[in-house]
């Protein structure tokens, strides 16, 4: 049964990654949002953006070294609230398959290669729920058939080699709610699998959803995923989030230029037949710091200075409600007049294209050359 208060708040979010001479790198940065009991959140964006790194610090699976966690995700438990960033590694280890559970991204190396597939499904059954002997291994053959698997006796015999992608993901899936958690984290779970098969297993995420109130975190860069499972979406971008809105307002009316971005890349089967792909131009590595603007800047078409004034703040988008962005002009090309929308494109004279951290670093380079 769902409540009032979120399961889990995640507040300021930051992950920082350092290394002997070299500079820190901050992966995620005040990365804030809620989940609730019975609903899908996504966090979407392009590979780098911080998607992973902020799921494995949600459940306590970076390294102790070299890595600063920051903020807080406050989990709401049976017996009171937790913060998962603060907690020991042994309190961890009894959340993690009772109530949080994680999907990885490549099961074929998420599963481990010389363990039958039964004693690892029974593991978390014997772990967490204390069972054991025959018992088990018919709640895991249970677990199995729920999520699909064929024979699934015979199945619990085979190693992950023996198994298709597709059954491989579903046995992951089986692990992660043998103990009916109330926190669940899928990370990509389609990658690298045919249409089908993802089909399929989005739609048997769905209904793990609805049979059991289970918050689900879906992190993916695939729209398509994120149209057809998600409530409320986040897009991240350079560890932030620029955009943040139920599904359908997302959708009717993206407001953030990396959002319209990724919308407008996607390929439409109602488009004339030889119309061009518009892509988000550059990568993701063509970004400024956030204390110095906007990291999308360097990529944005419609950029201006107001850009390059510091990190904008996330505020409500024009319809207001839920639907809140972090842009200072949002929406520019649609408000101005084709020719006026070339030429802001088109025109440094009005704001120079702001200078990358790759572009730093190759200018210092060439001045030390020249000394």
């Amino acid at each position: 049964m769902s409540s009032s208060t979120p399961l889990l708040t995640v507040d300021e979010l930051s992950v920082v990654f350092r290394r002997r001479g070299a500079e820190a790198t901050r992966a995620v940065d005040g990365v804030s949002f809620t989940l609730e009991e019975g609903r899908v959140t996504g966090l979407v964006g392009e590979s780098g953006c911080g998607k992973s790194v902020t799921s494995l610090a949600l459940m306590g699976l970076l390294p102790d070294r070299g890595v600063t966690v920051g903020g807080s995700a406050a989990l709401r438990l049976p017996d009171g609230d937790v913060d998962l960033l603060s907690l020991s590694q042994r309190r961890l280890r009894d959340l993690r398959g009772s109530q949080l559970a994680m999907i990885f991204q490549d099961p074929l190396s998420s599963l481990n290669p010389v363990v039958p597939i039964g004693r690892q499904v029974t593991e978390i059954l014997r772990r967490h729920r204390g069972l054991g002997g025959e018992r088990a291994r018919k709640e895991a053959a249970d677990l199995l058939y729920r999520v699909g698997i064929p024979d699934p006796t015979r199945r619990l015999r085979e190693y992950p080699h023996q198994l298709s992608g597709g059954m491989r993901q579903r046995a992951l899936i089986a692990m992660a709610v043998a103990c009916r958690p109330r926190l669940m984290i899928a990370d990509e779970p389609t990658t690298a699998l045919d249409v089908t098969i993802q089909a399929q297993i989005l739609e048997l995420l769905r209904d793990l959803v609805t049979e059991e109130g289970t918050a689900l975190l879906m992190i993916t860069h695939d729209l398509g995923v994120v149209a057809g499972l998600c409530d409320d979406i986040n897009v991240l971008y350079a560890g932030r989030a620029v955009e943040r809105a139920p599904r359908s307002e997302l959708f009717a009316d993206p407001t953030h230029p990396y959002t319209v971005g990724l919308l407008g890349s996607i390929p439409r089967l109602d488009a004339p037949r030889g119309d061009p792909l518009t892509p988000v131009r550059g990568s993701v590595n063509d970004n400024i710091a956030w204390s110095d603007g906007c990291a999308f800047a360097p990529r944005c078409d419609h950029y201006t200075m107001d850009c390059l004034q510091g990190a904008p703040a996330l505020v409500e988008a024009a319809g207001g409600g839920a639907h809140t962005h972090r842009c200072v002009n949002p929406g520019a090309d649609a408000e101005r007049e084709p020719e006026e929308a070339a030429g802001a494109r088109t025109g440094p004279e009005e704001a120079p294209a702001p200078e990358t951290g790759a572009e730093r670093t190759a200018a210092v380079d060439d001045e030390e050359g020249r000394a």
